[in-house]
């Protein structure tokens, strides 16, 4: 298990990068045939891009429940859509294996939501947290000196813009 860091951190990526939000949802727990595969299709696009990391790929975290949700991290939108559609990577497969197992028959749900992040466009702070999301994926450094608050994070990463009032 990962030491929790006891002060209060933010993090930063380098430069420009990308969320990913995916996911899949259960919808008939009775047709495991259906979700089963689906499931077992994301732990191997995430082994192989961790030991590929030229693909763009930085780091994900995992939640699972009936809704399947998987945070990503990308140093690129052009990164994320290149493997998105390589042919000898693991992800065109196993899309093209949902649409002809599953397609629109409602047992198996599958969603995804993609954000582009750069410099002053998002903040964070962890307290009594180990290194978690964007504080894994990249750079944590003490929420001081500024960076106490929301507006003065968003501020410290914008030189452009006012720090906040009192």
């Amino acid at each position: 298990m990962a030491q929790i860091r006891r002060e209060r951190l933010t993090a930063s990526g380098d430069g420009e990068f990308v969320v990913f939000l995916i996911g899949m949802r259960v919808n008939d727990w009775w047709r495991v045939h259906r979700w089963l595969p689906v499931a077992m299709a994301m732990p191997r696009m995430l082994r192989e891009l961790y030991r590929r990391p030229e693909l763009g790929f930085v780091h994900a975290e995992m939640w699972f429940s009936r809704t399947i949700i998987l945070v990503q991290y990308w140093r690129s939108m052009d990164q994320l859509l290149e493997y998105a559609k390589q042919r000898d990577a693991a992800h065109l497969p196993a899309w093209q294996d949902f649409n002809r197992r599953v397609g629109t028959d409602g047992s198996v749900g599958i969603w995804h939501e993609t954000y582009a992040a750069g410099p002053g466009t998002y903040e964070n702070v962890y307290v009594n947290m180990p290194p978690f999301g964007l504080g894994r994926a990249g750079t944590l450094q003490p929420a001081a000196a500024g960076r106490q608050s929301a507006a003065g994070r968003l501020a410290a990463a914008r030189p452009d813009r006012e720090p906040p009032g009192p």
